[in-house]
């Protein structure tokens, strides 16, 4: 443990603590998360859901659908893990706006023929609208419940948080490193709390919409956020990272069979503690690797491919549930069968590749025109 960083001492970037500017690690955890998504996607919510249902993975593949929560911790992470001092709001803004916006537009093309057009998805033009600004996930009476592309409402909560962080990460440096542990500690509990009250008191319908709403996905950031500070401060934890998996595979067999082995009491209650506890084994994992990296210890989510497939996961992730979508158009729901496992493998490099292109000649054209269009 060390001692609290005092309001005058200087973010991150600017202490003596030994750290990697570049962390290859979480790049390549990136893609695990993005690649958990999807598999969740095409196997389904249900053996009579998804593009290709396959019995080998469900329903352990359910647990995919917490990726997303993985990715908020780590935006909270690596935003504070690479803060710099001084950096103004807007310029922090145009930087993010550079990021998300022209692939999220850009992938957006492709979904109104595949869902709209050709699929015939119901719609209408404010929720389009609301998801073109990424404002989507504010309102419960979109339609469809997903628009736009529906894999969006995630960065719709991600720019609530990036709205939130110059205001948030000044006041957190001022904080003992104890206090913001508190604080994220509480925010889990609360998350658990929104999460059990909805469930008892609202619709199946609004309960999920809560969960998706960006206030109550904020203690997830916040524990990426609380992590970065504590490790840049110089505190370490003894984590080992295939110690985690195993006992993350544990958890999962678990919570997926929690009905058959639970009274249902407790199994209410795992379900409504998913979220706050995979939010626990997010940031455990990625401060496990990004003490391994900064110890010198590159292992295999260092290795070239891996890094590669993270900087493409942007978009693997924007663009996997249109090409699931027109494969289920086209061709229809496969019969269920553990071969669809091959059947995942080859779709998931085909969007693989198209990742590529979209980042080749979409994301990165168009980050590198933004920032040399910075505002000073």
């Amino acid at each position: 443990m060390t001692t609290a960083l005092l309001p005058h001492q200087p973010p991150l970037k600017h202490r003596t603590t030994t750290r990697a500017d570049r962390l290859d690690a979480l790049t390549g955890l990136r893609f695990l998360a993005a690649l958990a998504v999807f598999t969740h996607h095409f196997t389904g919510a249900s053996p009579s859901g998804g593009v290709a249902h396959a019995p080998a993975l469900f329903p352990y593949s359910t647990m995919g659908v917490n990726g997303v929560g993985f990715f908020f911790v780590l935006s909270g992470f690596l935003l504070a893990w690479g803060h710099r001092a001084g950096t103004p709001a807007r310029v922090f803004y145009w930087r993010r706006a550079g990021r998300i916006l022209p692939l999220h537009l850009a992938a957006t093309v492709p979904c109104i023929w595949v869902f709209h057009v050709w699929g015939g998805v119901p719609w209408d033009l404010p929720s389009f609208l609301a998801s073109l600004a990424l404002v989507q996930t504010w309102f419960p009476g979109v339609v469809p419940m997903f628009p736009g592309n529906g894999v969006a409402w995630t960065l719709s909560v991600e720019m609530f948080f990036y709205l939130l962080f110059p205001f948030v990460i000044r006041g957190a440096y001022r904080l003992r490193t104890r206090t913001l542990f508190a604080l994220a500690g509480a925010g889990l509990v609360a998350m658990w709390a929104v999460n059990w009250w909805a469930a008892t008191h609202l619709s199946p319908f609004h309960c999920e919409w809560l969960m998706r709403n960006p206030v109550t996905r904020l203690p997830e950031f916040a524990l990426g956020t609380t992590l970065a500070l504590a490790v840049g401060r110089g505190l370490r934890f003894p984590l080992r990272p295939g110690v985690l998996a195993a006992a993350f595979a544990a958890y999962t067999v678990g919570y997926v069979h929690r009905g058959d082995r639970l009274p249902a009491a407790a199994a209410e209650q795992l379900g409504w503690t998913v979220r706050p506890l995979v939010a626990v084994f997010s940031v455990l994992v990625i401060v496990a690797y990004v003490q391994r990296e900064r110890d010198g210890r590159r292992g295999w989510l260092c290795t070239p491919l891996m890094v590669r497939l993270g900087a493409w996961s942007y978009a693997f992730y924007l663009l996997h549930q249109t090409v699931n979508r027109l494969i289920l158009d086209h061709w229809g729901r496969a019969v269920p069968t553990d071969r669809n496992v091959f059947a995942l493998i080859g779709v998931a490099v085909v969007v693989v590749a198209l990742s590529w292109a979209a980042y080749s000649y979409v994301e990165e054209p168009a980050r590198r025109w933004w920032v040399r269009h910075q505002p000073t």
